[in-house]
């Protein structure tokens, strides 16, 4: 027994003496990320000199045993900066150490903000559609996306345009505006940066000659146009708006819009603001509203319309609505043209057909037939200033069918001394139609929408040259309804 308490006591005795020779201890520890103080998983601990290798658990913490001596405890991780401490780990001791680690980001250098390239900050007379441009540079060339903020001087109404890949972006302004305009720049590491507030104002509205109508979003819209080709959309693609007629004595413009299962006559001015429902207990109604005309009386106070058999009368406030004519036969009347106390007017049958063309004063009284008794269609009523001529379109091959299509219509300019009309459709495409004709301001050219006569082509709008009888040239492509004041 004796013995037996010798051995063991011998055998403590050499394991206590290695241990003392070869002693560990621990090194236990947390890891956390550095701003939010979340702990970190799957991190890798290492040491220098080496020793073990071990990852964090779910809440970062993480247990090391290393022989006792001075090391340098690594901790690594994809995303994250490596992030060392020192460590003295003595014979049975356990040593706590807390690594709170970086985003590999962290040293990531903000862009610069963006400078306005275009227009410079406080331009004036800046055009309609601008395309702003700006510069911004990134002094780790990382990829940089972009926000702008434009805000309307005059409305406060604010367009905002996200995540722009490219350093520049297409705005659509109102006209004599001043709008303000910042980029915030990001480069997906650091907060956005702001740029100063930007400012620039627009040129004011020109005062174009030309109106047409374009066809979008399943609905027309109401264009005002430059003889260059410059355009601008002065009615929304959101309402149905078509056949537009300037005046230049009232600066105004008036047109047809849908207003629901309805049609009203409208008014608006030059850059389409202020538009104002005229028309309210008698709509425009009648054969095809795609047809149907409006006309100015010439001192811009009135406008006359057609309802069925009727013309009326109504003032531009929308009071004074008068009944100036009713046909005797119960035709519907598609067309009317004003020009001082001479009316022009285009009446057919419920399918369009029957057509005449002829004039009456303001007081309703027939003054001289212009058309009757030809088979096909006819429109484009147009007076000429003064009053000897009349503008108008027919279909020579007075074909007939019931989608009211046209084969070979034709501009003809109608003498009322001599009773006689000229064609004027001069080089006009085979297979085509010249329709909605209009003189030009000096009379000396007619404007005419050109379009195929399969009636699934869009049309064009083009002007002819009555001097030279071979000049035919397009000014807007897919538009039609022209008005040339």
């Amino acid at each position: 027994m004796i013995a037996t308490l010798a051995v063991l006591l011998f055998m403590v005795g050499c394991e206590e003496e290695l241990i003392d020779i070869n002693g560990k201890g621990t090194i236990k520890g947390r890891v956390v990320q550095d701003l939010t103080f979340d702990p970190i998983e799957n991190v890798r601990i290492s040491t220098n000199p080496a020793s073990n290798t071990v990852f964090t658990d779910a809440n970062g913490e993480f247990l090391l045993p290393a022989d006792a001596g001075q090391y340098a405890v690594q901790a690594r991780k994809d995303g994250f900066l490596v992030s060392f401490e020192s460590v003295t780990l003595e014979t049975g001791e356990e040593v706590q150490v807390v690594f709170e680690m970086k985003l590999e980001t962290a040293n990531n250098r903000p862009p610069e903000a963006a400078t306005a390239v275009l227009p410079l900050d406080a331009a004036v007379d800046v055009p309609f559609n601008i395309r702003l441009e700006w510069v911004a540079v990134d002094p780790d060339e990382d990829d940089l996306t972009y926000s702008v903020t434009l805000r309307n001087g005059t409305t406060n109404a604010v367009q905002s345009f996200q995540d722009l890949t490219d350093s520049f972006v297409q705005a659509t302004v109102d006209f004599g505006t001043t709008y303000f305009w910042q980029v915030a720049v990001n480069d997906g590491l650091n907060a956005p940066v702001n740029s100063s507030v930007f400012t620039f104002t627009t040129a004011n509205f020109p005062t174009n000659r030309f109106l047409f109508v374009k066809r979008e979003n399943s609905n027309n819209v109401i264009y005002s146009g430059d003889g260059g080709g410059a355009q601008v959309a002065i009615t929304s693609n959101t309402t149905n708006s078509w056949r537009p007629r300037m005046n230049r004595q009232a600066n105004k413009i008036a047109y047809l819009r849908s207003v629901g299962a309805v049609v009203h006559v409208f008014t608006m001015n030059a850059d389409g603001s202020s538009k104002q429902q005229i028309t309210t207990t008698v709509p425009v109604s009648g054969f095809n509203f795609d047809e149907i005309d409006i006309a100015w009386a010439n001192n811009g106070a009135s406008i006359y319309y057609p309802s069925q058999d009727k013309l009326y009368r109504i003032n531009t406030d929308g009071s004074g609505l008068t009944l100036v004519y009713q046909t005797l036969t119960g035709n519907l009347i598609t067309e009317v043209d004003v020009n001082g106390t001479v009316i022009a007017l285009k009446t057919n049958n419920l399918n369009g057909y029957g057509v005449q063309i002829f004039t009456v004063n303001t007081a309703g009284v027939f003054l001289q037939m212009v058309q009757t008794g030809l088979s096909g269609a006819a429109g484009g009523l147009n007076l000429s200033a003064d009053n000897t001529r009349i503008l108008f379109t027919r279909d020579f091959s007075g074909f007939e069918n019931s989608r009211y299509r046209q084969l070979d219509t034709r501009v003809y300019i109608y003498t009322f001394s001599t009773m006689s009309a000229l064609d004027v459709s001069f080089n006009k495409p085979g297979g085509t139609n010249d329709i909605d004709a209009r003189f030009s301001p000096t009379e000396s050219e007619v404007i005419v929408t050109n379009i195929a006569n399969d009636g699934n082509t869009p049309g064009r709008v083009q002007t002819l040259e009555l001097m030279a009888l071979d000049t035919r040239e397009t000014q807007y492509g897919n538009s039609f309804m022209p008005d040339w004041e």
